[in-house]
C-alpha cells in the first residue's frame, strides 16, 4: 500500500469513527432532552391533579358535615315552586294524551354561621329538589280545554328527587367564598400534601426525591417540606384553590433537586451501551491501523533486509567467482601456493556465507521454540573472556583496545556456553562496526543482589532515541534502505534479546547520539 492511498484510508476511518461518536452523543442529548420533555410534562400532570384533589377533599369535608347537620334538622324546609314545565304528546294509535310535567322546588335551610366560622347568626342555604309527574289521559277524558279544567287522568306516575348538580353548584360558589377566609394551613396540612405528592408520582413513575412548598402571593407559607429550597431550572409550580372568579393567592411549587441524576439514571443503560461499542470499535480502529502501520513497517524493512543480504551475498559470491577465474588461469594452476590461497579464500568466503543463512535459520527457530538451548552452570567470566578473545584480532586490526574489568565475585549461571558467546560476539561486533575511528571498548562484570552485571560500552556513533526502542527488533537496522557504511542485515540483536530472554534475564541499551553506546546484560546467579 502507497503512502498516499493509506492515509486517505486512515483518513476516512478516522473521520468514520468521529462520525459515529458524534452521531452517539448527538443520540444521547437527544433522548435527554426528550426524557426532560416527558418529566416536564408529567410533573405538571401530578401538580395539577394534586391541585385538584385539595380542592376536591376540602370541598367533600365541608360538604358531608353540611349533609349531616342539614339531615338533624327537625322542622321541615320552606319550599316554593322555582320553575315548572310541560310537555304534551298525544299517541295517534291508542288515542290517549301523556302530559309529562317537571317542577324544580328549592328548599330553604337555616345553618348556624359558626360552621362556616362567621360571626352572624345564621346562614341560609338551599337544597333543590325536582318533582317529576306523567299524567295519561284516554281520549273520552281530555281535550283542550281539560290542561285548564285539571281532568281526572286515567293513569298518574309521579316522582321527586334531590338535584345533586343543583345542589353542589350553588353549595360550591357559596363555600368557595367562605373558605377564601381561611388560613393556608386550616385548609391544608403538610402530611396531608405530602401524601397526595407521593401517591400521584408513582402513578407516573416518578421516584426521585422531591421538595414543596405553598407560597401567598409570592411570599412562603407554613406548608413546606423541611429542604425546600426554590430552584428555577426544578420547580413547578401550580394555583391552588382558586376562588370563583378563577383566581388563587396560593402556588403549589414543587421541586426535584436530584432531577438530573434521575433523567440520567434511566439512560444510563444505553449511555453505557454506546460507551462500549463506541469503545469496542476504537480499539478495533486503534488495532487495524496499528497492524497496517507495522505491516507498512515490515514491508519496508524486509524490503531494507533483502537489500543488505544481497549486498552481503553479493561480495563472496564476486570473490569466490574472481577466484575461481583465477585458478583456472594456466599461469595459475600450477602454481600449487597460489591455487591453495585461492581455494582457502573460497572456503573463507562461502563460510560467511553460511554463516549469514546460519544466523536467519537460528532467529527463526527462536520466533517458533524449535531452538534446543541446552543449559549448564557456567563461570561467566570465562564466557566474556572467550567472547574478547572473538574479536581481539578484529579490534586490533582497527587499531582498537577492549578494557576488560570483571569486578564481578558471584559468577555461576545456568547458560548455553555457545549461544551466549554469540551474544557477546554479537554486541562486540557492532561497537567494532560502528565506531569510526579506532574502537575503544569497555566490558565490565559486576554483582547487584543475585545477578550479574554485564556491561559493552563503546565510544562509537551512538544510537537515536527513536531507535533504541526498535533495535532489538527482527531486521531492524538504523540505517535503512540500499546503505552499506556499516554492513548487517538487522538480525543481529534480535537473536541476543531472543538468547537473554531465553536465559531469564534482561538486556538494554543506554546511549547517546555521536557519544557511543553502553549494552547491559542482567542475569540471575546459581548458587
Amino acid at each position: 500500500m502507497n503512502k498516499m492511498l493509506f492515509r486517505i484510508v486512515v483518513f476516512l476511518m478516522t473521520i468514520s469513527l468521529l462520525g459515529i461518536i458524534v452521531v452517539q452523543g448527538y443520540l444521547i442529548n437527544a433522548s435527554f432532552k426528550n426524557k426532560e420533555e416527558q418529566f416536564k410534562y408529567q410533573v405538571k400532570q401530578v401538580v395539577g391533579n394534586v391541585s385538584k384533589k385539595l380542592q376536591e377533599e376540602e370541598t367533600y369535608i365541608f360538604l358531608s358535615r353540611f349533609n349531616k347537620l342539614k339531615d338533624s334538622i327537625g322542622k321541615i324546609p320552606q319550599q316554593s315552586e322555582l320553575l315548572k314545565f310541560f310537555y304534551v304528546e298525544k299517541n295517534g294509535i291508542t288515542n290517549e294524551t301523556i302530559i309529562y310535567s317537571n317542577s324544580i322546588i328549592p328548599e330553604d335551610y337555616s345553618i348556624s354561621s359558626s360552621f362556616f366560622d362567621k360571626n352572624n347568626d345564621s346562614t341560609k342555604l338551599k337544597n333543590f329538589v325536582s318533582k317529576r309527574v306523567t299524567e295519561v289521559y284516554n281520549k273520552n277524558s281530555f281535550d283542550n280545554s281539560n290542561l285548564q279544567n285539571q281532568a281526572v287522568p286515567s293513569e298518574k306516575i309521579e316522582k321527586s328527587g334531590r338535584m345533586e348538580i343543583l345542589d353542589k353548584v350553588q353549595y360550591e360558589i357559596y363555600f368557595k367564598d367562605i373558605a377564601a377566609t381561611r388560613s393556608i394551613t386550616q385548609r391544608v396540612s403538610n402530611k396531608q400534601l405530602y401524601n397526595l405528592l407521593v401517591k400521584e408520582l408513582d402513578g407516573y413513575g416518578i421516584k426521585t426525591q422531591f421538595e414543596f412548598g405553598i407560597y401567598s402571593n409570592g411570599l412562603a407559607t407554613k406548608v413546606k417540606s423541611e429542604k425546600f429550597k426554590y430552584d428555577k431550572k426544578n420547580t413547578y409550580d401550580i394555583p391552588v384553590f382558586t376562588d370563583n372568579d378563577g383566581v388563587s393567592k396560593y402556588q403549589l411549587l414543587v421541586s426535584f433537586p436530584q432531577k438530573k441524576q434521575f433523567l440520567i439514571s434511566d439512560l444510563i443503560g444505553i449511555a453505557l451501551l454506546a460507551f462500549l461499542f463506541t469503545a469496542i470499535i476504537t480499539v478495533a480502529y486503534y488495532t487495524a491501523l496499528n497492524q497496517l502501520n507495522k505491516q507498512r513497517h515490515i514491508s519496508q524493512i524486509k524490503t531494507d533486509f533483502i537489500n543488505n543480504m544481497t549486498h552481503e551475498f553479493k561480495t563472496p559470491i564476486a570473490t569466490i567467482n574472481l577466484a575461481l577465474d583465477a585458478i583456472k588461469n594456466p599461469k595459475i594452476i600450477d602454481d600449487k601456493e597460489k591455487v591453495f590461497r585461492y581455494l582457502q579464500m573460497i572456503k573463507d568466503e562461502n563460510k560467511r556465507m553460511h554463516a549469514q543463512v546460519e544466523n536467519v535459520l537460528q532467529i527463526s527457530k527462536l520466533e517458533k521454540r524449535e531452538l534446543d538451548i541446552t543449559k549448564e552452570a557456567y563461570n561467566i567470566n570465562d564466557i566474556i573472556e572467550d567472547a574478547v578473545e572473538h574479536v581481539s584480532l578484529i579490534v586490533e586490526d582497527r587499531q582498537g583496545i577492549i578494557n576488560v574489568n570483571l569486578k564481578a565475585d558471584q559468577t555461576n549461571v545456568l547458560l548455553n556456553d555457545v549461544h551466549f558467546t554469540n551474544v557477546l560476539v554479537n554486541i562486540l561486533e557492532n561497537a567494532i562496526k560502528y565506531s569510526p575511528e579506532a574502537p575503544i571498548i569497555d566490558v565490565t562484570s559486576e554483582n547487584i543482589k543475585n545477578f550479574i552485571i554485564i556491561k559493552i560500552k563503546d565510544q562509537g556513533l551512538g544510537i537515536s532515541k527513536v531507535s533504541q526502542k526498535k533495535i532489538f527488533d527482527k531486521f531492524y537496522r538504523e540505517h535503512t534502505g540500499d546503505i552499506h557504511n556499516v554492513k548487517g542485515h538487522g538480525l543481529g540483536l534480535a537473536y541476543v534479546k531472543r538468547i537473554v530472554d531465553d536465559h531469564h534475564g534482561d538486556v538494554m541499551v543506554e546511549s547517546e547520539k555521536g557519544k557511543g553506546s553502553t549494552f547491559i546484560i542482567k542475569l540471575p546467579l546459581i548458587y
